[in-house]
């Protein structure tokens, strides 16, 4: 799996992961206020941005693709933050390859199954896609009549693509979505790991809740919770100079 990698600064390796339907380019404002301390490593996953779409969207094998990629970099062992998708692609990568991450931040997912929190907006990309939809406002119009939230109708189209032959298309590869999304809700499976992670949640978001703390810590022993305030579930995107500065503070070994 010839993942899209992205690499930036100078300093120990930390690699981030988007999560469902985002790519490294969501995850730039992280990026920079990491780079000067870091080597930052940013991935679009499979069928997600510029990384191949194929079928299975199963933890083990993001998980899988992402050690492919740290074996191209020939990078031994590295720190590691997931936001969502990407957070539970990391405790999967944490779980089956432990000597191949240092510290573990996770944004705002825990390592449990959830329901399906997705059926109106990959209905609405299915409607889309089926459309003679070209541009993004063509998109957008088809688009809101399934999704009602301005920012997520927005962070969606970032997906929207006018083709060669001037017609349009998603950038992620939806069929593989839609046929995955049950593994994209599974829990995270395997032995506990003896890896220092920090879980950040956003205060205003329902992805990490007190009766996950025994789920967290059956895998993660060495886990801590923290709670950034004033942000939902797209805390890095919301307040990044603060994430930014408590992973920083985490991997430091100061938090």
């Amino acid at each position: 799996m010839d993942l899209f990698v992205r690499e930036r600064g100078e300093g120990p390796p930390l690699l981030l992961l988007h999560g469902l339907f985002g790519s490294a380019d969501n995850l730039g404002a992280i990026a920079r206020n990491l780079e000067a301390d870091y080597k930052v490593i940013s991935l679009d996953l499979r069928n997600h941005g510029r990384s191949p779409h194929v079928e299975g969207m199963s933890y083990t094998a993001m998980a899988a693709d992402v050690k492919l990629i740290l074996d191209k970099l020939d990078i031994g062992k590295c720190h590691v933050f997931g936001h969502s998708m990407g957070g539970k692609t990391a405790m999967q990568l944490a779980l089956d390859a432990p000597d191949r991450i240092s510290r573990l931040v996770v944004g705002d997912i825990a390592p449990v199954s959830y329901g399906n929190h997705h059926s109106d907006i990959l209905q609405g990309l299915r409607t889309v896609a089926e459309s003679d939809a070209v541009s993004r406002t063509d998109a957008e119009a088809i688009l809101a009549d399934f999704v009602n939230e301005p920012d997520v109708l927005s962070f969606l189209l970032t997906n929207w693509r006018r083709g060669n032959n001037g017609k349009g298309h998603w950038r992620i590869g939806l069929d593989a979505i839609i046929g995955g999304y049950s593994e994209i809700s599974a829990e995270n499976t395997g032995l506990a790991v003896d890896i220092p992670t920090l879980f950040l949640r956003g205060s205003l978001s329902d992805y990490i809740k007190p009766e996950h703390r025994e789920a967290i810590l059956a895998l993660f022993p060495k886990a801590t919770v923290r709670t950034v305030e004033g942000t939902g579930h797209w805390l890095h995107a919301e307040k990044p100079e603060l994430v930014a500065r408590l992973i920083n503070r985490f991997l430091s070994n100061d938090l």
